[in-house]
């Protein structure tokens, strides 16, 4: 809880531990109630997850990343709400089986609702709360649709477990199968002297292994397949530094939702920044409670009136109101690769990105794999320690002439062919700082600032052409083909919207490689597989201008 914070109360806390609610099938699922202690009917935030409503009380640290439920006590004591944290079935001291985001999960959560608005101390209108796995639950209450769900406020949260979690580009990442241990464990073990807790039978990472593709266990899983069924209000929350786990859930949750609602993107620049962000009472007091003061309690100014889009645009450090998502005002323009040297940095190729095509024919730039100097993933040492750009390929712009603004998604056009039949592409964009003439002869690397990402294993590049648009490809993962022996085809890469203005006198970089490292992607690396091992070879010549094409935002615009 958040006891060492200091607001003024109205209400004195109540909390009532393990309440059961009954479920459909007899199973009783375990909720921690906080409501004021007094008489009256209060509107209902409703969390939940298999994170266990016995450990609220420990601190708030991201040591414990799962815990996500943010100032509950605030919402209580100064606001006037009732909070119900809920464990999932089969865990915590919820009974049945734990299933990930199953059917049964799934129902459960109108029957959640509905038990909240019958409750004495409910004035029968509910709302979301929480994040990550709590923002799931979020995404399908709203497509359950009880009727006492008034809005849901999805912070940092995917919406399809296959693209957003699982297998970025039908690559398949190690981050779900750490958390789900992790969540078995903090389950199953206790202090010594207390009885153990319970272990969650379902062998999850198998699961994963068993579906590299994607169909009907993702589809049940994954809210983005029925979010046009969403009717209540949403506020959705992302962060621009989430690129690897919830970013794009927020980003195209808005787009697809025909309900009423608002897309918020922060300027957190890491998992630890959103955590501790959802944390602060502050914030949620200017971005979550208006929104649940106006639909809960029918308090305070239209919660859709203005501008339905507020970006945090990196660079220029400042939030800015938009009409829309993506912006129409965006011109798109294109970087296209050379193997001009930048001669600005150290990295296996050092080429360059060029607002002009190319004008003749060149020679590829070719990938050889594994390079003999990675150390943990695809990162090599240097005279700084651990180096993420010296063993990858890099491609960077001039100098800027000008701040250069990028909001929105973007796409990298790649023309490649390769020794094997299948390979991966791992794309990042940095903004790459001024570096002094001393520091570059030193062979120091520039100071920089990676903005996004981007995967894509090639045999996975049939694309979904209803769901593509121009500038966000839409794979279906369902139908992986080799690359043609000898062949160059041309691959479309998703980079994940993001929102920077690169400063006068930086560079934008882009940086490809067939993997990456836990030194700097944190929590969701990929495992390097044992048969990616040869070379890829890279077009930019004038038939096959690989290039980088960018929603650039003019100034005063």
């Amino acid at each position: 809880m958040a006891a060492d914070r200091t607001y003024k109360k109205i209400h004195d806390l109540k909390v009532e531990a393990g309440v059961g609610i009954a479920m459909r099938d007899g199973a009783r699922l375990s909720a921690r109630v906080y409501r004021p202690d007094a008489d009256g009917q209060f509107p209902v935030l409703l969390a939940v997850s298999p994170y266990q409503h016995q450990t609220d009380s420990i601190p708030h640290s991201t040591l414990f990343l799962w815990r996500e439920v943010g100032p509950v006590d605030w919402y209580v004591e100064a606001q006037g709400y009732a909070v119900v944290h809920v464990d999932v079935r089969g865990t915590g001291l919820s009974q049945g089986e734990y299933n990930f985001l199953s059917k049964d999960e799934q129902q459960d959560l109108y029957e959640i609702i509905e038990w909240c608005a019958r409750q004495t101390w409910s004035n029968r209108r509910v709302g979301g709360y929480g994040q990550s796995y709590y923002c799931w639950s979020q995404w399908f209450m709203g497509i359950m649709n009880p009727p006492s769900l008034k809005c849901i406020a999805p912070y940092d949260g995917a919406i399809d477990m296959y693209r957003d979690v699982a297998y970025h580009g039908g690559i398949y990442c190690d981050f779900l199968p750490w958390w789900y241990q992790m969540v078995r464990i903090n389950n199953l073990h206790r202090p010594p002297g207390e009885p153990a807790g319970k272990l969650l039978s379902v062998d999850l990472g198998r699961m994963l292994a068993e579906h590299p593709t994607y169909d009907d266990w993702w589809k049940e899983i994954s809210p983005w397949e029925r979010l046009d069924e969403i009717k209540v209000p949403t506020l959705s929350i992302g962060h621009w530094g989430k690129m690897a786990l919830h970013l794009r859930g927020n980003i195209i949750g808005y787009e697809k939702i025909s309900a009423p609602k608002k897309l918020v993107v922060t300027g957190a620049r890491d998992v630890f920044e959103a955590h501790d962000l959802f944390e602060q009472i502050d914030y949620h007091a200017k971005e979550l409670l208006p929104f649940y003061d106006y639909y809960l309690k029918g308090e305070g100014k239209d919660a859709m009136s203005g501008a339905p889009v507020r970006l945090y645009v990196r660079g220029a450090d400042t939030f800015r109101e938009e009409a829309e998502w993506p912006l129409k005002r965006a011109e798109y323009k294109s970087l296209f690769l050379s193997r001009e040297p930048s001669k600005s940095l150290s990295s296996l190729n050092d080429g360059s990105l060029s607002w002009e095509g190319p004008k003749d024919a060149k020679d590829p730039t070719v990938f050889n794999y594994p390079d003999h100097k990675w150390k943990l993933g695809v990162v090599g040492m240097g005279p700084q320690g651990p180096d993420p750009i010296g063993r990858v390929l890099t491609f960077t712009s001039e100098p800027l002439q000008q701040d250069l603004e990028i909001t929105g998604p973007a796409v990298l056009e790649l023309y490649l062919s390769s020794s094997n039949t299948d390979t991966d592409v791992f794309v990042k964009i940095a903004d790459q700082f001024p570096q002094s003439d001393d520091d570059r002869k030193k062979g120091l690397q520039p100071h920089s600032v990676n903005i996004s990402k981007g995967w894509l294993r090639a045999s996975h590049r049939e694309k979904d052409e209803a769901l593509s648009t121009q500038y966000r490809p839409f794979y279906t993962h369902q139908n992986p083909q080799p690359l043609p022996s000898g062949q160059v085809v041309k691959l479309e890469i998703e980079i994940l919207p993001f929102s920077n203005v690169f400063k006068k006198g930086h560079r934008l970089r882009l940086e490809i490689a067939n993997g990456d490292s836990p030194l700097t992607d944190s929590l969701f690396t990929h495992q390097y597989s044992w048969f990616k091992v040869g070379h890829d070879s890279i077009y930019h010549d004038v038939q096959r201008a690989s290039r980088l094409i960018v929603p650039v935002i003019a100034k005063g615009r």
